[in-house]
C-alpha cells in the first residue's frame, strides 16, 4: 500500500518552522559576537536537512545542506563568521523559509521551484576555508544542480564542489524589489492538555446551567406561592433562601464563564515572533535596496498577543521599518565620517509594562533634526513661524504625525510620500485601541514605542455620566479618579486646572469637551439625582495618555467591569472619540470614548485660548527656563508665562535644566525641587556658582510646604519659595517681574 506522505509534510512543516526560529536566532546572535551558538543551530541545520532527505524535498534538503557545510566550519574553528558569511545565511534560511510556506499551502514535494544557483555556489564559496579565488563566471558555469548530493561528510561535500567556487560574491539572478509584507501563520497550534482544560470547563458550565433552570422553577412557584400565601413572613423566609441560592449559582456561573474566556482566549494567543522573525529579513532586503548595511536584533518574540492584533500589527511595523532604514540610520559612508560603525543596528523588541504589550523598533541612526521638521511644518503652513518658535520638541515630534509630512528631499521606493505616520496613528489608536510615542537623540537614534492590550475581544470599561448621558473610559487610561472642591479650581491664562500631587493637570468638563448642552436631571441607569459638585466638590477621571495628564469633571460614576467592546459602526468611523460600543447589563448601548483623541481635542482648544492670550500680552525680551519633571506642569507654567509676554524654555528634569542654562542665558529660571536626577534645590546651588547666573532670579515652585524645606531653598539661593497648593498665576507673575525689575530689568 502506498504511504501518504501528505501528513509527514506537514508535520515536516511545523518542525521546519521551529528550527528556522531557532537558526533565526543563532544568527542574530552570531552577529552580535556570541559565538557559543554554534553547536545548537548546527543540529537544526542538520535536522531540517535530514527530514527533508527522507521526504525528497531536494531543494530544502541542499539549502540545509550548505548551510550545515558553513556552521560546520565554524564548529570546527576553520574559519570566523563576518557580515557577508550572515548576509548569505540569512538569504539561505528565507528561501527554505519560502519553500516550507509552499509546503503549508501545497503539500507536494513536486510543487517547491529549484534553489537560485547563484544562492548555492556563494554558500559553497563561503563554506570552503580558504578556498582560492576563482572568477564569478566559472561559478555560474558550475553551478550545482538543485538536488541532494550524496557525500560522508558536510565538509567532504564542499570540497568536492570546490572547483566551483568563486572568491567574489555573486548576485542571485531573481534578485528583485522586496515586498514590504509580514506574514503571520494561518494556523494556531494548542496543546491537547490545553483542550482537555476546556472539555471540562464546558461540562461544568452545562451542570451549572442545569441548576440556573432549576432556579427557574423555583421563581415560577414563588410566582405561584404569592398570590396564595397566606403566612407573609415564611413567604418572605423562602423568597430569600431563594435569592441566597440564585446569587450563590450566579456567581458560581460568572466564575466558569471567566474562566472560559480567559482559556479560550489563550488558544487563540500567538507569539510575536511570528511576525518578528519574518521583519529581520524584510529589514535585510530593504536595507539592500537603499545600498545600506544593518543588523537587526529581535527581543522579546516569545510574548504572545490575540491573533487579531497579530495580524493588525504587520502595517504599522513594515511603515515603521521602511521610516528607521530610509530616514533614520546613516549610509555606510555617512556613518563612517561620523566615527559609527559602517552597519547599522536595529532592534526589534516587545515586554510587558502596566497590562500593555510595548513594541518599540529603536535605530542608531542620526536621530531626527527638529529644525527640519520645523521648517517643513511652516513650509505646509500647519503653524506660522511664531507659533514654531514656541513649539516644544514633544509638539515638534508630533507634527510627524500628521498626514502628508515628510522631511524626505525626494521620494524612494521606501519612503518620502508623505504617507505613513498618519497611517499608523490611526492604525495603532484606532483599530488596535493603542499609543504611539516617538523619542529621539540627535546624533544617536529614535526609538518608536508601540503600546497595544493583549486582546481586543475584552476589556476593562469605566462607565460616568456626564449632562444626563453615559459614556464609557478603557480602565487603561484612567489615571485617578477623585472628588475635589470646587474651590481649588485655578486660572491659568484662559483655562482652569487643578493641582493633584506634585502637578498641574488641566481641567474641562466633559460635556464641554464633547460640546454637549448641559442637561442636569436624573441617571437614566442608576435613577438617582445628580450632585451638581457644589456640594460634595467635582468629581474628576484623570486621564493618562503617554506623560500626559487631564482632568474631565463628570456628574457620577456608574460602574467599572470587563465588557465586550464592539467596533464602531461603519456609518461612525469618522467620529475620532470613540474607540467602541458597549452593552450594559439594561441593554443600554453606551459610547466608549478614545483617550487620545480627547487629549487632541482638548489641545485644540488650549490653541484657541492662546490666540486670544496673546493678543492681548504684551511681549518682553526676558527669557524664563522653566524645569519640571511633570509634562503637564511645563506645560501650564508656559502657556502662563508666555500670556504674559515672556519668552520660555523648558526642560524635564535638573539635569536638563542645567544643560539648558549652561548652553544659553536666561534671565530668570523657574524650577521644582523634586526631580529625578538632580533636585531643585542641587540645580539652584549649582546655577548660584556660575557667573552669569549668581543675580539672576531663581523661583522654587513645589508642593513641599514644609517650613525646613522652605529655609533650605533660601539657603541653596532660591529668590522666592511659592509653594504650589498657595498657587495663583497673579503671585507668580507679580514676583517674577518684581525681581527682573529688581535686577535692573525692563
Amino acid at each position: 500500500m502506498a504511504i501518504d506522505l501528505k501528513k509527514f509534510i506537514l508535520r515536516f512543516v511545523e518542525e521546519a518552522r521551529d528550527h528556522l526560529r531557532q537558526l533565526n536566532e543563532g544568527l542574530s546572535s552570531l552577529e552580535s559576537g556570541d559565538g557559543a551558538v554554534v553547536h545548537a543551530i548546527f543540529r537544526s541545520a542538520h535536522t531540517i536537512k535530514g527530514s527533508a532527505r527522507m521526504l525528497k524535498l531536494d531543494p530544502i534538503t541542499e539549502t540545509a545542506h550548505r548551510i550545515e557545510d558553513i556552521l560546520g566550519v565554524l564548529r570546527d574553528g576553520k574559519g570566523g563568521f563576518h557580515p557577508e558569511m550572515g548576509e548569505w545565511l540569512h538569504r539561505a534560511l528565507e528561501e527554505i523559509s519560502a519553500q516550507v510556506d509552499r509546503l503549508a499551502e501545497t503539500p507536494d514535494a513536486a510543487k517547491l521551484t529549484p534553489v537560485d544557483p547563484a544562492l548555492l555556489a556563494n554558500l559553497i564559496r563561503l563554506a570552503v576555508a580558504n578556498s582560492p579565488p576563482v572568477p564569478a563566471a566559472d561559478v555560474t558555469a558550475a553551478a550545482p544542480p538543485a538536488s541532494p548530493v550524496a557525500a560522508p561528510s558536510p565538509i567532504a561535500a564542499s570540497s568536492a564542489s570546490a572547483p566551483a567556487v568563486s572568491a567574489e560574491p555573486i548576485v542571485p539572478s531573481n534578485a528583485t524589489q522586496p515586498e514590504a509584507r509580514l506574514k503571520s501563520s494561518d494556523t494556531v497550534r494548542v496543546r491537547l492538555t490545553k483542550l482537555d482544560e476546556l472539555i471540562k470547563l464546558m461540562g461544568e458550565l452545562l451542570s451549572s446551567h442545569t441548576r440556573m433552570r432549576q432556579r427557574l422553577i423555583e421563581v415560577v412557584e414563588l410566582e405561584r406561592q404569592s398570590v396564595h400565601a397566606v403566612d407573609r413572613e415564611e413567604f418572605g423566609a423562602a423568597l430569600h433562601r431563594f435569592a441566597l441560592r440564585l446569587r450563590e449559582d450566579a456567581h458560581d456561573q460568572e466564575g466558569l464563564m471567566n474562566e472560559l474566556h480567559d482559556k479560550t482566549l489563550m488558544m487563540r494567543m500567538l507569539p510575536l515572533a511570528v511576525i518578528f522573525e519574518p521583519a529581520q529579513g524584510l529589514v535585510r532586503d530593504l536595507a539592500r535596496s537603499v545600498g545600506k548595511q544593518v543588523i537587526c536584533q529581535v527581543k522579546g518574540g516569545e510574548i504572545e498577543l490575540d491573533r487579531r492584533i497579530i495580524d493588525k500589527l504587520s502595517d504599522p511595523v513594515i511603515h515603521l521599518l521602511r521610516n528607521a532604514i530610509d530616514h533614520g540610520l546613516e549610509s555606510p559612508q555617512a556613518r563612517r565620517a561620523s566615527g559609527k560603525p559602517e552597519q547599522g543596528r536595529l532592534t526589534l523588541s516587545a515586554r510587558h509594562e502596566s497590562g500593555q504589550v510595548v513594541i518599540e523598533i529603536e535605530d542608531d541612526g542620526a536621530g531626527i533634526a527638529f529644525d527640519k521638521v520645523r521648517a517643513k511644518a511652516i513650509r505646509m503652513g500647519v503653524i506660522n513661524e511664531e507659533r514654531a518658535a514656541t513649539l516644544t520638541e514633544r509638539e515638534i515630534l508630533d507634527l510627524i504625525f500628521l498626514p502628508g509630512f515628510s522631511t524626505a528631499n525626494f521620494v524612494t521606493d521606501l519612503s518620502g510620500r508623505g504617507v505613513g505616520m498618519d497611517v499608523v496613528r490611526q492604525s495603532v489608536q484606532d483599530e488596535l485601541r493603542g499609543a504611539i510615542d516617538l523619542e529621539t537623540r540627535v546624533g544617536l537614534g529614535t526609538t518608536l514605542r508601540l503600546r497595544v492590550p493583549f486582546s481586543l475581544a475584552l476589556v476593562r470599561v469605566l462607565l460616568v455620566e456626564v449632562a444626563g448621558r453615559v459614556f464609557g473610559f478603557t480602565a487603561r487610561h484612567v489615571s485617578l479618579l477623585k472628588r475635589v472642591p470646587r474651590t481649588a479650581t485655578l486660572e491659568v491664562g484662559e483655562r482652569s486646572m487643578v493641582i493633584l500631587g506634585n502637578e498641574f493637570v488641566p481641567l474641562l468638563r466633559l460635556n464641554e469637551l464633547l460640546e454637549l448642552p448641559d442637561l442636569p436631571g436624573k441617571s437614566f441607569m442608576s435613577n438617582g439625582p445628580i450632585d451638581p459638585g457644589e456640594r460634595f466638590g467635582m468629581l474628576l477621571v484623570v486621564l493618562l495618555v503617554r506623560d500626559e495628564k487631564i482632568a474631565l469633571e463628570v456628574d457620577a460614576l456608574l460602574d467599572e467591569h470587563d465588557m465586550v467592546l464592539h467596533p464602531v459602526p461603519e456609518m461612525m468611523k469618522t467620529v475620532s472619540l470613540l474607540s467602541g460600543l458597549v452593552v450594559t447589563g439594561e441593554n443600554a448601548l453606551v459610547s466608549v470614548l478614545h483617550a487620545p483623541a480627547l487629549f487632541e481635542r482638548a489641545r485644540r482648544v488650549r490653541v484657541l485660548k492662546e490666540k486670544i492670550v496673546f493678543q492681548k500680552s504684551t511681549v518682553t525680551h526676558d527669557r524664563v527656563l522653566v524645569v519640571d519633571d511633570s509634562l503637564n506642569t511645563r506645560e501650564i507654567e508656559k502657556d502662563l508665562l508666555e500670556a504674559c509676554g515672556f519668552s520660555v524654555t523648558l526642560a524635564e528634569d535638573g539635569l536638563d535644566g542645567l544643560r539648558h542654562a549652561l548652553a544659553s542665558e536666561f534671565d530668570a529660571v523657574l524650577t521644582d525641587v523634586e526631580m529625578p536626577g538632580m533636585d531643585g534645590f542641587s540645580l539652584t546651588e549649582r546655577l548660584r556658582r556660575e557667573e552669569r547666573y549668581r543675580d539672576k532670579p531663581i523661583i522654587i515652585l513645589t508642593s513641599r510646604d514644609r517650613e525646613e524645606d522652605k529655609q533650605r531653598g533660601m539657603r541653596a539661593g532660591a529668590d522666592a519659595y511659592i509653594v504650589k497648593g498657595d498657587f495663583s498665576q497673579g503671585n507668580l507673575v507679580d514676583t517674577l517681574r518684581n525681581l527682573l525689575g529688581w535686577r535692573g530689568h525692563a
